[in-house]
């Protein structure tokens, strides 16, 4: 399997600074002398053994702290599983690193990373990793670097791909989509066959998924113009993925239920929604939460617009807390999850991720481990290399990322009382233009 370049084009390099995001961020590279180390590794005295503190909810991870800690006697990880970001993790994190309690080490998407970076909640570890670096594509580098410093490792890119039955797209010939006109026409064919099955859903809850949506059909909901941001989330591709989503709902062709949710869990048990939008690693949250439904379902490219184009649904990163003085010690233990053989085939060996390693020379390290059994000997890997391929550039995640998903899955919450998604759209797009203003950050 060959190396792929993951062209996500953004524009984060040098906007901290330019925009003041950067305060007095705790526990930086001025922190050396303070940070204690922890054995051979990670520069502290030998023999001596240090305990790190790890939140997470990344798919495997009990399974990589363990066989890290087996091979590491000299650093030893406490992990605990936390909920994931948009379920309340970030809010977890944020009141921990405000109290001054936060783990060393801390799990957070690429799109909340500014935020995290604004409050000072993260060090900056640029000459920590300066020869690690090299592992990743200088695309995937950018969404780890604000103001011209790295805030984190990442550990996974997250091309998006599509998710079908395939048994009951066989028995009932609908052929698999491949543009968002052909999804349309396999959705009313889906309710046609069976009128209570879906082919899919949309998520109140998540605004990742319309934002990787939006990415795709080349919308930019964020941008800079030298000192200033620009906010598009009502941009022309922004509005045309919104009224074709709300079309579906408003026409019944795709669910309306929070992600992950029992109700969610029920209908794919049930056959009543026979199809995911997703990412890379919706294919091991599907194994693991559905295994009765082994050799049924299949991988496929995400439906597009005409054009062969793609974007990221999330994808995590790994950053040390402010106030962790064990720095050192903290990043042998990132550098081992993240670009050594041992630490991603620990994950995906796991049964429950089918994370695409950031660190692109692991994909056949991952593919390997990737039980290819529930997708019918489907190899997967190879279809998301070629969706990363396709990841389209000009995508900036902006500096208030939390605000602005909260004020989308407030307005998502009425879809069922009248509202649009448009009309969220242009709620979050006034809501977070005055957030970004009261933060006395430039807005044109």
């Amino acid at each position: 399997m060959q190396r792929t370049s993951i062209r996500l084009g953004t524009a984060l390099v040098g906007i901290v600074t330019a925009l003041s995001l950067v305060t007095a961020c705790g526990g930086g590279d001025d922190d050396k002398k303070k940070d204690t180390g922890a054995g051979p590794a990670a520069g502290g005295a030998p023999g001596q053994k240090q305990e790190l503190s790890f939140w997470s909810w990344t798919k495997g991870t009990q399974e990589v702290v363990d066989a890290f800690n087996k091979s590491h006697p000299d650093i030893q990880v406490k992990y605990e599983q936390i909920p994931s970001g948009n379920a309340g993790g970030y809010a977890k994190m944020s009141n921990a690193v405000k109290a001054g309690n936060a783990p060393d080490v801390l799990t957070i998407e690429y799109p909340q990373l500014p935020d995290f970076v604004s409050q000072g909640a993260v060090q900056d570890i640029t000459s920590k990793v300066s020869g690690l670096k090299s592992k990743f594509p200088a695309s995937v580098n950018k969404l780890t670097e604000l103001g011209g410093k790295t805030w984190a490792v990442p550990l996974d890119a997250a091309p998006m791909a599509l998710y079908y039955r395939k048994d009951f797209f066989t028995d009932h010939n609908i052929a698999v989509p491949k543009t968002w006109d052909e999804y349309r026409a396999a959705a009313e064919q889906v309710k046609k066959a069976d009128p209570n099955a879906r082919i899919g859903t949309f998520y109140p809850d998540d605004p990742s998924t319309m934002a990787g949506l939006t990415w795709q059909a080349g919308g930019a909901w964020f941008g800079t113009e030298g000192e200033s941001w620009k906010v598009s989330l009502t941009d022309p591709n922004s509005r045309k993925v919104g009224e074709y989503w709300n079309k579906l709902v408003s026409d019944d062709l795709v669910r309306v239920q929070p992600s992950f949710s029992q109700q969610w869990n029920a209908d794919l048990k049930s056959g009543g929604t026979v199809g995911i939008v997703g990412a890379s690693w919706s294919a091991g949250v599907l194994k693991s939460s559905q295994p009765d439904l082994a050799g049924k379902w299949a991988v496929a490219p995400l439906p597009d617009w005409g054009t062969p184009s793609n974007a990221m649904l999330g994808g995590s990163t790994f950053a040390v807390s402010k106030d962790s003085k064990k720095s050192k010690a903290a990043l042998t233990f990132i550098e081992w999850m993240t670009t050594t053989k041992e630490g991603i085939s620990a994950r995906i060996a796991s049964g429950t991720s089918s994370a695409y390693p950031a660190a692109t020379e692991l994909v056949p390290t991952a593919s390997q481990f990737f039980d290819t059994g529930y997708f019918g000997k489907q190899d997967i890997y190879p279809l998301f290399t070629d969706a990363a391929g396709k990841v389209g550039a000009g995508w900036t995640w902006g500096p208030s990322m939390t605000q602005t998903n909260t004020i989308l899955k407030d307005q998502f919450g009425k879809l069922s009382s009248g509202g649009t998604i448009v009309g969220a759209l242009e709620e979050a797009q006034k809501t977070t233009v005055e957030e970004l203003k009261k933060r006395g950050i430039s807005v044109k």
